[in-house]
């Protein structure tokens, strides 16, 4: 008999819960490698968002030599300049989800002859290098912007199902198989209440708490991959709405997860408690040992909440 656990209600959840089109923009997406920007002469300016974090450096490199680099609030950075790029580092004096503005301008008098980034403070993430290179827009750009945009469109399957499950009402056994959330055996769960604990100077507290593991049947470089889930009810003792825009999960030694998954949207209001659902992908020997759980709002502070103590069966 097929099991119907929880983790995958929980999933099944994330699938089917409808976009709130009042929300607040959320942070960019931070790119995990080296971040590629073309600067294409004749096309119109845009300002590339770039992710950075207090206390970890951000590198530019650039295919022509700078002629100057202006950074508003300049004494909020360490900054080291070279010929053809620099590097910068944000002091903590810059709060999570301020915008920073950086324009550079090239000597070679080609076009573009400069180029505007936003430098967006993250809580939690920093794009460690930024490779920019200038170049006439050819039939091949176009081809490779073509392809670019297909990429998006795959990776936009998973949200294009989310809608499709609510635009048609396929609900029950039918959608939760579609989306492999259903095994043999269910999915084990552990009960967290008397191991996480919120940090000092949390708004948010901990009231239940539980932890979800599931196998994917994947292997990435020989090892395979599991889905683990934190299931928690949250009070917000503060004054002001809270509302959850992402989410890392940070292992022993220090490794970050980045959330696929939140679950809710919705802002929780002040005195009130709310369920809050984070999901991430890590290696299976990965999985193991006690964790830290970092969340942070869509204030426009980017306040962090930190929970310890998770563990997962």
């Amino acid at each position: 008999m097929l099991a119907l656990s929880s983790a995958a209600l929980l999933r099944f959840v994330l699938l089917t819960t409808p976009l709130d089109a009042a929300a607040p923009a959320p942070l960019p997406t931070c790119a995990s490698g080296t971040r590629q920007v073309e600067l294409m002469a004749g096309l119109p300016e845009q300002a590339h968002e770039v992710c950075i974090r207090p206390g970890r450096s951000t590198s530019f490199f650039f295919d022509a030599k700078l002629a100057r680099v202006e950074v508003p609030g300049r004494e909020r950075f360490r900054m080291l300049e070279a010929e053809t790029g620099f590097t910068l580092m944000a002091t903590r004096a810059l709060p999570a989800g301020e915008r920073v503005p950086v324009t550079v301008s090239f000597e070679d008098g080609r076009a573009p002859a400069h180029a505007t980034f936003t430098l967006v403070v993250h809580p939690s993430e920093a794009e460690q290098q930024v490779l920019v290179t200038r170049q006439e827009r050819t039939l091949a750009s176009y081809r490779e912007g073509e392809q670019r945009a297909l990429e998006e469109a795959r990776q936009c399957r998973w949200e294009n199902a989310r809608l499709q499950v609510e635009c048609t009402a396929q609900v029950g056994l039918t959608t939760l198989l579609s989306q492999d959330l259903i095994g043999e055996k269910g999915v084990p769960s552990k009960h967290l209440e008397r191991h996480v604990s919120a940090r000092p100077g949390n708004t948010l507290m901990p009231i239940k708490a539980l932890s979800y593991r599931s196998d994917t049947g994947r292997e990435e470089g020989g090892r395979k991959r599991v889905r683990l889930a934190v299931d928690q009810e949250l009070w917000n003792r503060g004054d002001t709405p809270w509302t959850l825009a992402g989410a890392v999960l940070v292992g022993p030694r220090g490794e970050e997860w980045k959330a696929l998954a939140v679950w809710p949207r919705e802002p929780i209001a002040p005195g009130k408690m709310q369920r809050v659902v984070v999901e991430v992908e890590v290696p299976e020997n990965a999985a193991r040992g006690s964790f830290t759980l970092k969340l942070w709002n869509q204030e426009g502070d980017g306040e962090i909440e930190l929970f310890d103590g998770v563990s997962f069966p």
